[in-house]
């Protein structure tokens, strides 16, 4: 199978690992329920198994986004503009962000020591990095017609993601909102690259 096939696959692969990682870790985990914790307690400071969430749930599907968002600026024509290229480098950005927040984990003792600040740091960083990017790439996206339905998903993807991230925390449980925002990331994640392939 040849690498321009592969890189169709790499997102999908990556939102999988991610979603089967908080699943599997969150059951495994006594007293952790998914509406009422948030996904960080699974690689928290002391928690068991939490090298292995970390690097399963944050690390490798964080990494193999900035490997999508490389191949969405690889196939950018050599006319298109700044936008989308911006918009390609802030996902990218995103990708490091979300792999970082795996090597810096939260310290449930002390939430508002510095090991939990840092973590707390890469998750805005990942969060504003990835509404930029999908709605940078995605308007632009819009404008081809081989990749509208890519922009449609970018632009919808990281509206929502927008909306949990800092407007629906006082609305609904935190730990809610922010999984909305997760699972916008993973759909996103998940048909990049498919509905952008050129035809």
């Amino acid at each position: 199978m040849s690498v321009v096939r592969l890189d169709r696959w790499v997102g999908l692969f990556a939102a999988a690992v991610f979603v089967l990682a908080v699943a599997g870790f969150g059951a495994g985990l006594d007293g952790y329920a998914q509406a009422r914790h948030p996904v960080a307690l699974l690689g928290a400071h002391g928690v068991p198994h939490a090298l292995a969430f970390n690097l399963l749930g944050f690390v490798l599907p964080g990494l193999l986004a900035a490997l999508v968002a490389e191949c969405l600026r690889r196939r950018l024509a050599a006319t298109a503009g700044w936008a989308p290229r911006v918009g390609s480098q802030m996902l990218l950005l995103a990708g490091l962000a979300f792999a970082a927040m795996g090597l810096l984990p939260l310290d449930v003792d002390d939430l508002h020591g510095p090991a939990s600040q840092l973590h707390a740091s890469a998750w805005m960083i990942w969060v504003l990095g990835f509404v930029a990017g999908t709605l940078l790439l995605g308007i632009a996206q819009l404008r081809q017609a081989h990749a509208r339905a890519a922009g449609a998903l970018a632009v919808a993807c990281g509206a929502v993601a927008a909306l949990a991230a800092f407007a629906l925390q006082g609305v609904m449980p935190a730990p809610l909102a922010q999984r909305l925002a997760f699972a916008c990331w993973a759909a996103w994640l998940a048909l990049a690259l498919p509905l952008s392939r050129p035809r």
